[in-house]
């Protein structure tokens, strides 16, 4: 393919998308990441896009949300490694939350196996991979549907929402930056994740790579609320994913990341992953850091217990 053909690829594929990595443009056109480098800088000369954390973005500062057809198709192999690793988090009796997303979707199928688990959603996907799931009680939203997302939205949604208490919420969303924490590119959607926020005792958020330093129009769920980052392990030269990374860990986020060559069942913990150093909150300088999914799931057996009596208690009232 010559340069001129992969440049207007590269153009058209940032244009559909909003933000595209390095790695999944590489994969498309069928060259080397540094050649897309290259190509990168070359349209970004010419003011038709601009360079951002290890990808392209449209120019203008925040990207755009991406339908659901462009966004199944971007990442797939690091959003499996992240649910099979999420999925790790979640035990049988709890009633969760998930919010709407490709990854949360992924992170749904794997939940089918989890025996007694109560599932609140307001997204249609993670609804319609439960259908099936004998021992899941699925509890949908109300609200209006946003077709771009297959989720439920607005005031109906919000309202569904007000009162209810559960154990954790899993949150995916457009962009994820210490600074300003987990962001989304639309209003509605961004303000239905903020209730799911609300109604539980802890955030989980799911997030791969290539949304790591990625800032978007409204926030959801600020940094000091976030509980757990659960993402893929960012290309080596991908610099400020890795410095966002520690920048989430120096404020005391929870990080679990997982190789993109996880076990693709999800009924164990991939075997890559990695922790990243950092103070959790209220933790004294010079304590132990953040540690790997395997040591903080192995820590929780008592503090898990009491969840699930709470949570037990609460689904009888």
């Amino acid at each position: 393919m010559f340069a001129a053909e992969r440049r207007q690829l590269i153009l058209e594929m940032v244009r559909a998308n909003g933000a595209v990595s390095l790695r999944e443009l590489a994969r498309v056109v069928q060259t080397s990441e540094v050649t897309v480098r290259r190509d990168v800088r070359a349209l970004e000369a010419e003011g038709l896009l601009d360079r951002r954390h290890g990808g392209a973005v449209l120019p203008g500062g925040f990207t755009r949300e991406s339908g659901f057809p462009q966004k199944s198709h971007l990442a797939t192999a690091e959003k499996t490694a992240i649910a099979d690793l999420a999925a790790n988090f979640v035990e049988e009796g709890e009633a969760i939350v998930v919010g709407a997303g490709t990854t949360t979707q992924e992170l749904a199928r794997r939940l089918a196996r989890v025996p007694g688990l109560t599932v609140v959603t307001n997204s249609l996907l993670v609804a319609q991979a439960l259908a099936h799931a004998n021992r899941v009680e699925v509890v949908m939203t109300g609200g209006t549907l946003r077709g771009s997302n297959y989720a439920l939205v607005g005031s109906g949604a919000e309202q569904s929402l007000q009162g209810l208490r559960v154990s954790r919420a899993f949150i995916s969303g457009s962009g994820l930056t210490a600074e300003r924490g987990l962001s989304t590119s639309n209003m509605l959607s961004a303000s239905v994740d903020r209730a799911l926020v609300q109604a539980a005792a802890e955030v989980v958020v799911l997030a791969d790579h290539t949304k790591l330093g990625t800032d978007t129009m409204f926030q959801t769920v600020p940094t000091e609320v976030i509980t757990r980052l659960v993402t893929d392990d960012p290309p080596a030269h991908d610099d400020r994913a890795h410095a966002e990374l520690q920048a989430l860990a120096d404020q005391g986020v929870q990080i679990a990341v997982a190789g993109a060559t996880g076990n693709p069942g999800g009924d164990e913990v991939p075997a890559r992953r990695r922790a990243l150093p950092g103070p959790r909150r209220g933790q004294a300088p010079g304590a132990p850091g953040l540690r790997s999914a395997a040591a903080v799931l192995g820590e929780q057996g008592p503090e898990r217990e009491r969840e699930r009596a709470r949570v037990a208690d609460l689904r009888r009232r």
